[in-house]
């Protein structure tokens, strides 16, 4: 069977990298951790692992409900726990009556640091309580690099997991039908927007798909990918569960409230 049918070109490399992962496991009984993957990059993971084999997977970003998570492959008599995944938390202390710091702050500055996007979770915001979770071996250069964010002077106060903030944001999960898996389709049907209007939102850069903007209206949706439209918030596709009688595909989404 070719693996590769199964997913979009540009994601061939990505297989590979867990087609190697796979096999290390398998040849040499041992375990193997991942850096944080995003929900499509855990789907693809699911799926090339599956469920029933000699190899087991464990999923994980700091708290069970967050939505960057490192992925931990081992043989089926390992038991994996927590310490296993190697994740700090962060907590940032600020002059929270002087200055507001957003999430694309806080991404904008651990990306400048030249460390790759996979080396970092979620980052967690509720009202003025700012934190974020890495992997564990960058813990110590963030400490020693990150002292301001924008304008904003800042401490980084490590802190267990179990002090994580809940996640915010709340998905209202709902049954979508569509005629088509494209991109300006999905959008029009989820969002309540004309086709026209989706396609603008797309063409004017507005659309990312799993973190990367897209600009093609025909691009297809898959399983596990993370939609947002800028001024209409973020949605999930969890499952593709077929086609209908009249040809159309029914997908489950999860909308962010």
């Amino acid at each position: 069977m070719n693996i590769y049918q199964h997913f979009r070109p540009e994601e061939r490399e990505y297989i590979d990298q867990v087609l190697d992962w796979k096999e290390n496991v398998e040849l040499h009984y041992t375990s193997r951790l991942t850096d944080f993957l995003d929900p499509r990059e855990q789907h693809i993971l699911k799926t090339i692992v599956g469920e029933n084999g000699d190899i087991k997977y464990s999923l994980f970003g700091g708290t069970n409900d967050g939505e960057r998570k490192r992925a931990f492959l081992y043989p089926d008599y390992l038991t994996p726990n927590e310490d296993d995944f190697q994740i700090s938390l962060f907590e940032i202390h600020y002059p929270k009556k002087f200055v507001t710091i957003e999430h694309r702050q806080v991404l904008g500055t651990l990306m400048s640091l030249g460390v790759k996007r996979g080396k970092f979770g979620d980052i967690l915001i509720n009202d003025d309580q700012i934190q974020f979770f890495t992997a564990q071996e960058i813990s110590d250069y963030i400490k020693n690099n990150i002292e301001a964010i924008g304008r904003a002077g800042i401490k980084l106060v490590e802190k267990p997991l179990n002090y994580a903030l809940a996640p915010k944001e709340l998905w209202g999960e709902m049954d979508v039908t569509v005629s088509s898996l494209r991109l300006d389709t999905v959008i029009s049907s989820v969002f309540h927007v004309s086709r026209q209007k989706s396609l603008t939102f797309i063409q004017q850069g507005a659309v990312k798909v799993n973190w990367t903007a897209i600009e093609n209206p025909s691009f297809h949706c898959d399983e596990g990918d993370l939609i947002s439209v800028r001024g209409h918030g973020r949605m999930k596709i969890l499952q593709i569960e077929g086609k209908t009688k009249k040809e159309k595909w029914r997908i489950v989404v999860g909308r962010q409230k």
